[in-house]
């Protein structure tokens, strides 16, 4: 099992609304590296669901319920959706903060390349952040 970590403004997309939803898929990424990671998901992968722009923390785990497929929302099959369904909200979120304060997630992707909308989370990154989060 591979573990990732997406982000979605809260005003657009929250975590709140993909445990109302209970399954959605994941759409609009238009960045090649960010689509890459998408068609690397396979179904059971954990996923960290992030609010960017305000809270900037992670708050919850989803699960890839379905694997890549094309993006019914883009103009071409350049781009790919996987289907992802809440798994478990965190008991006390980590913030962006926290995670920049602990050096040993200083390689994080969530550090490196702050922008990248879809990225991997190495084993090591995924239970630190379990972790911090008090989940382990």
């Amino acid at each position: 099992m591979a573990y990732w970590l997406v982000k979605s403004e809260p005003f657009k997309y929250s975590w709140d609304q993909l445990e109302k939803d209970k399954q959605t898929f994941w759409d609009g990424v238009r960045n090649y590296a960010a689509r890459n990671h998408l068609k690397a998901m396979k179904k059971g992968d954990e996923v960290f669901f992030y609010h960017s722009n305000e809270g900037l923390e992670i708050v919850g785990i989803a699960k890839v319920a379905k694997e890549h497929y094309p993006d019914p929302t883009a103009d071409d099959d350049t781009w790919v959706v996987v289907d992802l369904k809440p798994y478990k909200k965190l008991k006390k979120p980590v913030s962006l903060e926290q995670i920049k304060a602990d050096k040993q997630l200083a390689d994080m992707a969530l550090v490196r390349l702050g922008r990248l909308s879809v990225q991997p989370v190495t084993d090591k990154e995924w239970d630190i952040v379990l972790e911090m989060a008090g989940e382990k």
